[in-house]
């Protein structure tokens, strides 16, 4: 779904904060899209008595951002208000869980009683990838197919699963419904097989809410806490994921921390790394650090400085020996640069996540070149 841009649009909202022994940073970004549907929500600090938890979430709309942004706004307050589980204060793992379950069917059937929704008049449904922090246990929340990873002993130690049609499991569900599906969509066009809004995929008669073609039931996966292993977390849409890995985003942020403690930058650095690599999707990510994150190494930092000291210096050679050819062009240069074997790139990254450093001398040494290789829009150089 969605139409795209002649040029990506590369403005970033980006935001940072602190509290509950964790750092957050966030970062997103229209991109190619003519629309900007993703939406998040960042809570150091729950009402109800829970100053001691945390609840992060990024959601990807589709055909609108109308369900995106109201859950952005709202998805907490119906988990924490929705369920008898959170009236009285959290007594267990599977309460607060069934508490979750009943917070997403409760926003899921209020924002059904919309007018624009009701009628027809908008169509628009969301993913959310959350994560719910308590002192002792993270409760990942998964309803679509945005994803969540945590980094745990420098690997990998979870992450969510996509709710794709597909999906053995929701293929069942869908032809249950009456539903199929085709070129792996619920009925030959909705790409996730659950999700909040999209009501027009939840009209079966005598099927309840969770029996539907999509459904809004979350899938919640409970983890206990560890101090000394556990070092982030990374929220994220499609966007970020249909050109990176868990592992390579994994890598890349664990480098990118060591050379820079700004979250805010690290969530850009990742945002322009997949806007390089080719996302035509709008882009959002969430990073939540704890304490045993990685911290700034100096070898990391002299690594990175003499990389791209190494960077500017190719492309000045580039921009200098172009004889009787003339000054070569942005794509010329990027692609030369990516035929050469350059060690120590950022894992994960590679050459895109210096495009920038690239772009930046280029820049300097051609001031009046007329404006070309727009960010994303090569025909992948890497």
């Amino acid at each position: 779904m969605g139409a795209f841009l002649d040029k990506p649009k590369t403005e970033k909202h980006s935001a940072h904060g602190e509290g509950n022994g964790l750092r957050y940073g966030l970062s997103s970004m229209q991109g190619w899209r003519v629309e900007m549907e993703d939406a998040h929500t960042a809570v150091v600090g729950l009402p109800h008595g829970l100053t001691d938890w945390s609840f992060f979430a990024v959601y990807d709309g589709h055909a609108g951002s109308r369900v995106a942004n109201y859950c952005s706004g709202h998805l907490l307050e119906h988990i924490l208000s929705g369920g008898a589980e959170f009236a009285s204060g959290p007594s267990s793992v599977e309460g607060v869980k069934d508490g979750i379950r009943s917070g997403f069917l409760n926003i899921d059937e209020y924002m059904r009683s919309f007018s624009d929704l009701r009628q027809g008049l908008d169509r628009s449904g969301s993913t959310a990838v959350c994560v719910l922090l308590s002192p002792t246990h993270l409760y990942f929340i998964n309803c679509g197919d945005s994803r969540a990873v945590l980094s745990r002993d420098s690997k990998v130690g979870f992450s969510t699963q996509d709710h794709k049609p597909c999906n053995p499991r929701e293929k069942e569900r869908i032809q249950n419904a009456g539903g199929s599906v085709m070129i792996q969509r619920v009925n030959g066009s909705l790409a996730v097989s659950r999700a909040l809004g999209d009501y027009d995929y939840k009209c079966v008669d005598g099927k309840g809410p969770t029996e539907q073609l999509v459904s809004p039931e979350p899938e919640v996966c409970v983890l206990e806490r560890v101090a000394e292993g556990d070092e982030f977390i990374v929220l994220a849409c499609d966007g970020i994921w249909d050109v990176m890995s868990n592992e390579e985003l994994c890598e890349f942020v664990h480098s990118r921390l060591l050379v820079c403690d700004d979250l805010e930058k690290v969530c850009n650095s990742v945002v322009d790394t997949c806007l390089h690599k080719g996302s035509r999707d709008n882009m959002s990510v969430v990073l939540v650090c704890f304490s045993a994150a990685p911290k700034i190494s100096e070898e990391a930092v002299k690594k990175e400085e003499e990389l791209d000291k190494y960077l500017e210096t190719r492309v000045e050679e580039l921009m200098g020996n172009c004889g009787e050819a003339g000054v070569p062009d942005l794509v010329s240069v990027l692609r030369s640069i990516a035929s050469e074997n350059i060690p120590n790139l950022p894992p994960g990254g590679g050459l895109a996540s210096k495009r920038s450093v690239i772009e930046a001398v280029y820049n300097r040494l051609n001031p009046h070149r007329e404006e070309e290789g727009s960010a994303g829009d090569l025909d992948d150089p890497w």
